[in-house]
């Protein structure tokens, strides 16, 4: 899928940008001073924010690789951790806020590794506190790299030696052989972003089926990796009931419920200025012109008692076939807790204590209580 390989004149010399080189040996490469070059490349292009899907540029990571979430005081955060090696997705799904995030949008794939794991060592180091859940998909999807570069080959064993922070890789893709025969020690969670095959075929351009995914979920199972899923942004649609009650009973028919670390629920929310870029380049697509109202947060949002019926029938659906597994809401307040799960956060400690507590269990960590 990559048309075009830019290197950053700074790092034209490291060993990660020779092992993308003989990966894409075919791709034209050019080698630049900076970014602006490669933001050049997409000037007059139709559609830049599709074209950058196609664009790879390896250069440094200037700032730090370690992040907190970017939340909002306004809605319950979980306390993740964000480890950034790169920026951007092959894949295209109408309500990937990406695509309004970045300008212009394009692949970058950090190759700096060593101040990567320095980073870690210093956190783990720390012990401040003891415990970290950390994932490398906020900014992108975490195996999309895998083709190119073998990220997880150098990631996953790092992980598997320390016992103060687990590994959270999210995808839509299938591309989990590189994780086949890893030392990881269960200190790394495979998770799949999960949709109805009715969203996956409108709204997600060259993902990875439903069906393709929990086989690849049950793979990684079998190789003893727990797991985790995000139903993430569940749309609102005529039968969306039945379909997502069948995937439900899906993900249960594939993979075993004590393995699963957690499950998040969030409904689809975006900016503003996300919509005419939908409008635009999702013609078909339907997921905007719903019953809206705008968030706390500035991002528009179902209305709550929407979204609470929503969240009461997944949540039904979910404890029907596997009580005990951890339900969370990505950016929901203490009401949608309340209505929905029954609880809210502070009951039990915290959302980040919650979470912790069931990686711990499931990761083979003791933290403190």
């Amino acid at each position: 899928m990559i048309s075009r390989l830019y290197i950053d004149e700074a790092v034209k010399h490291h060993p990660a940008v020779a092992t993308v080189q003989e990966s894409l040996a075919a791709v034209p490469v050019s080698v630049v001073p900076d970014a602006v070059k490669v933001h050049e490349s997409l000037a007059g292009v139709q559609d830049p924010i599709g074209e950058g899907k196609r664009v790879l540029f390896l250069t440094r990571n200037k700032g730090p690789f370690i992040r907190k979430c970017p939340g909002t005081k306004y809605y319950i955060c979980c306390g993740y951790q964000i480890l950034h090696i790169g920026t951007y997705c092959t894949m295209d799904c109408a309500y990937c806020i990406l695509q309004a995030y970045f300008h212009p949008p394009v692949l970058q794939y950090f190759v700096n590794q060593g101040r990567l794991f320095r980073e870690l060592d210093d956190l783990i180091w720390s012990s401040k506190p003891p415990f970290h859940r950390i994932g490398t998909g906020e900014f992108t999807d975490s195996l999309i790299w895998e083709p190119w570069t073998q990220l997880s080959r150098t990631m996953v064993p790092y992980f598997a030696q320390q016992d103060q922070l687990v590994l959270e890789l999210k995808t839509k893709t299938t591309a989990v052989e590189n994780l086949r025969g890893l030392e990881h020690n269960k200190k790394t969670i495979v998770a799949w972003s999960l949709n109805s095959p009715t969203i996956i075929r409108s709204e997600e351009r060259g993902t990875a089926g439903m069906r393709a995914r929990l086989r690849a979920a049950a793979q990684c199972e079998a190789w003893g990796y727990p797991l985790a899923f995000h139903f993430d942004p569940l749309i609102l649609y005529e039968g969306w009931e039945k379909d997502y009650r069948r995937l439900v009973r899906e993900l249960f028919a594939t993979v075993s419920a004590q393995n699963i670390v957690w499950i998040s629920l969030g409904s689809f929310r975006f900016m503003p200025s996300l919509k005419p870029i939908i409008r635009r380049r999702f013609q078909r697509s339907k997921i905007i012109y719903g019953e809206f109202i705008p968030g706390l947060d500035g991002k528009m949002r179902y209305f709550k008692p929407m979204r609470i019926e929503l969240y009461q029938k997944m949540a039904a659906w979910i404890r029907e076939l596997a009580p005990d597994v951890p339900l969370y809401f990505c950016m929901e307040d203490r009401e949608v807790w309340k209505k929905s799960l029954g609880f809210v956060p502070e009951d039990r400690g915290g959302l980040a204590k919650m979470l912790d507590k069931s990686a711990a269990r499931h990761c083979g960590l003791r933290i403190d209580d």
